[in-house]
């Protein structure tokens, strides 16, 4: 009798620790996605940022070497860019026209693919700037859609679409 309780105490001790090793790899795995969906989303926070404050040089190290941006309005793709500096050169010209910028960000999905992501964000883009010595605010509503990978274990855009789907001036 003896001997079963024994065994069925060494078997019941042999399962409850599996069973912790699964819950504590499961729980392991949870919080990496939950880390990398938040670095993921730090980085459109940081987009935004760094636009508002016209610091195109650190904008674009959040693109990989080769990152793409597609821009459309009304349905029509608008602009193509491709690569670090094109992007440096065509964000810089464009904020150049305004001397306030500010991004209101809104809801984001994030769908995580081992070191790749997509996701897709809302925002609204205030611009103020002058035409013909007039003060003109232009808000632009906008939802981006990403494509991410994980280069060095950081997360970079590889693919932006950028799609301004309403326009308003005052």
């Amino acid at each position: 009798m003896r001997k079963i309780v024994t065994t069925i105490i060494l078997i019941a001790s042999v399962f409850t620790a599996f069973a912790q090793n699964m819950e504590s790899e499961e729980l392991e795995q949870r919080i990496a996605i939950i880390e990398a969906k938040m670095a993921i989303k730090n980085v459109l926070d940081e987009f935004s940022n760094l636009a508002d404050t016209k610091e195109i040089d650190k904008q674009v190290l959040l693109f990989t070497e080769d990152g793409t941006v597609e821009s459309y309005s009304n349905g029509e793709r608008s602009s193509l860019l491709e690569g670090r500096e094109q992007l440096e050169q065509a964000f810089s010209r464009f904020l150049s026209n305004f001397h306030t910028v500010y991004h209101q960000n809104g809801q984001q999905t994030i769908d995580l693919r081992g070191s790749e992501a997509t996701a897709t964000s809302y925002c609204r883009v205030i611009l103020v700037g002058e035409n013909d010595g007039n003060q003109v605010k232009t808000t632009l509503y906008t939802i981006y859609t990403d494509e991410f990978i994980n280069q060095n274990g950081k997360w970079v855009i590889k693919h932006r679409k950028s799609n301004f789907v309403w326009r308003e001036v005052e």
